[in-house]
């Protein structure tokens, strides 16, 4: 029988942006989290873990270092897919913060997404847990990240991720109609 916990109070994951960042006209987008990959913490996010929240339609904040007393944009696409959670948003440079944030981020001295969350419900997993449902709150732009392999990239990158989750499924669909 697997154990399910149920924790109640608000989690941070980090992930690295790295040498691919893309800043284009103060946007940001790329993968805050990644199905199947584990963190440093141990934990591992199953496929649908945040189907929930975002279907609540909440809007998701856009901070800096996870401070809520330091929006500094808006995350204008958020959403599941076959590698993990996408984000896609515009970094205000209107904010002193936003301002911090994007100097730092064109210098590399910055180079981490974390997303601030909720369990809802996890399974022990070796060495850590699988967080089947994320109640999320908040994608920040923080100094150290959690999961390397998360990383915001450039727009064709998106693209090619896209096109890739398209490839899979056709040749799902293929295998079937064998």
């Amino acid at each position: 029988m697997k154990q399910v916990f149920h924790a109640p109070q608000l989690e941070t994951k980090y992930c690295e942006l790295g040498e691919d960042l893309a800043l284009k006209d103060c946007q940001i987008e790329g993968y805050a989290s990644l199905f199947g990959a584990r963190d440093q913490g141990g934990d591992t996010v199953a496929r649908g873990a945040y189907e929930a929240s975002l279907g609540r339609g909440r809007a998701v904040k856009m901070l800096w270092q996870h401070d809520p007393g330091r929006p500094i944009g808006v995350w204008d696409e958020i959403r599941e897919d076959g590698r993990g959670l996408y984000v896609r948003g515009r970094i205000l440079a209107e904010v002193q913060a936003g301002r911090e944030a994007l100097a730092l981020l064109e210098a590399g001295a910055i180079d981490g997404l974390s997303i601030g969350y909720r369990t809802v419900r996890a399974e022990k997993a070796e060495g850590g847990r699988r967080l089947l449902e994320i109640d999320l709150w908040e994608v920040s732009v923080v100094t150290f990240p959690m999961l390397p392999e998360a990383r915001v990239q450039p727009a064709d990158a998106a693209a090619d991720a896209l096109a890739q989750d398209l490839a899979e499924a056709f040749a799902a669909a293929r295998a079937v109609l064998a």
